[in-house]
């Protein structure tokens, strides 16, 4: 079987018996080579000898005093913010248990990349060993930001780094077309739609992030997603759950929420609290979803024995942010479940 998701890094990671991740010196050695972190050429021996220290000794401690010593106030910011989060990741036994602990306190001041990547190796082991290729290119949401066209019945996804790759090209086809932002250039290759014909071949190409993935009613796409979040909400919180997609919400006693993503927390927010939605912004939502708990003690009481919704929504840009951290939010008793 391919590989999946080589460029996250997982690869350069331990796992414990559970299958979480370790992180070892050769991960924050990737870290490292991010252009990021790189020194330019016009950085000073100081951060020079910090970066190459570091190199050959990615976990090793780093006094302030090295850090002030950098001549660029920028340089010393990155390297400071770079270390913090190091040393947040490294005091956790696991990713997954970094993942949640940061996301459970406070992100203020660690860049979105970080987290990304983050994000992106815990979703690959998340998806360790699953067979389905909808559930797969689903699970890219949870770390790659989409663009997204209904059409026709259909209800596209396409990953926006891959598309904004190729806007110096020719064109894209009708369904690039109807992806991308008005106004930006044509297009040059076909973008394809996962199917059924493409699914065997998904893993070898996963790192091209360039199949769009139907999440329309009824479509594998749809289930994939479901899929992928059950996936992810068991390997990192230590939840079993089931999660079925819905057409509508149809609920008098509707209790608890999650809002995948800050537009369909919004919506779903003014929707809970009796607030007037327009049509037009309402039909942005993309994607319903309800879930149930394996084990309803584990459940606040105010929400035991009653579903959860869940729900993906575009913005007036048509863009899809999925923000995974959201599932913190689920109504569970213990707040450290999974760590």
């Amino acid at each position: 079987m391919n590989d999946l998701w080589v460029a996250s890094g997982h690869l350069f990671c331990d796992r414990d018996p559970a299958g979480r991740l370790l992180p070892t010196p050769d991960l924050w050695r990737a870290f490292l080579a991010r252009p990021e972190l790189v020194p330019p050429e016009e950085a000073c021996d100081a951060e020079l000898a910090l970066h190459t220290g570091l190199l050959a000794d990615p976990l090793r401690a780093v006094p302030p005093a090295q850090v002030a010593a950098l001549a660029d106030a920028d340089a010393r910011e990155n390297w400071q913010v770079f270390l913090a989060f190091r040393d947040r990741v490294q005091a956790q036994p696991t990713l997954e248990a970094a993942w949640l602990a940061l996301f459970r306190g406070n992100v203020a001041g660690i860049p979105p990349l970080f987290l990304q990547m983050l994000t992106h190796l815990v979703t690959r082991a998340a998806l360790e060993d699953e067979a389905d290729a909808f559930a797969l290119r689903a699970a890219e949401l949870l770390f790659r930001p989409q663009r997204a066209a209904i059409h026709q019945g259909a209800t596209l996804l396409a990953d926006e780094e891959y598309l904004d790759a190729r806007a110096a090209d020719g064109d894209l086809g009708p369904i690039g077309r109807l992806l991308t932002e008005a106004g930006a250039p044509p297009r040059e290759v076909e973008l394809e739609v996962l199917s059924d014909e493409l699914a065997p071949g998904y893993r070898a190409r996963s790192d091209a992030h360039d199949l769009a993935l139907d999440i329309a009613e009824g479509r594998p796409g749809q289930h994939g997603l479901a899929r992928a979040l059950e996936r992810f909400i068991r390997h990192v919180m230590g939840e079993e759950v089931a999660i079925r997609p819905v057409p509508v919400i149809e609920d008098r006693n509707w209790t608890w929420h999650v809002g995948l993503d800050a537009e369909a927390t919004a919506i779903a927010n003014d929707l809970w609290q009796g607030r007037p939605v327009q049509q037009a912004r309402l039909a942005r939502i993309l994607w319903l979803g309800v879930l149930d708990f394996a084990e309803p003690s584990r459940v606040l009481p105010r929400a035991a024995g009653k579903p959860v919704y869940l729900a993906l929504a575009m913005d007036a840009a048509q863009r899809v942010r999925m923000k995974p951290q959201n599932l913190v939010g689920l109504p569970l008793k213990d707040a450290e479940a999974g760590a």
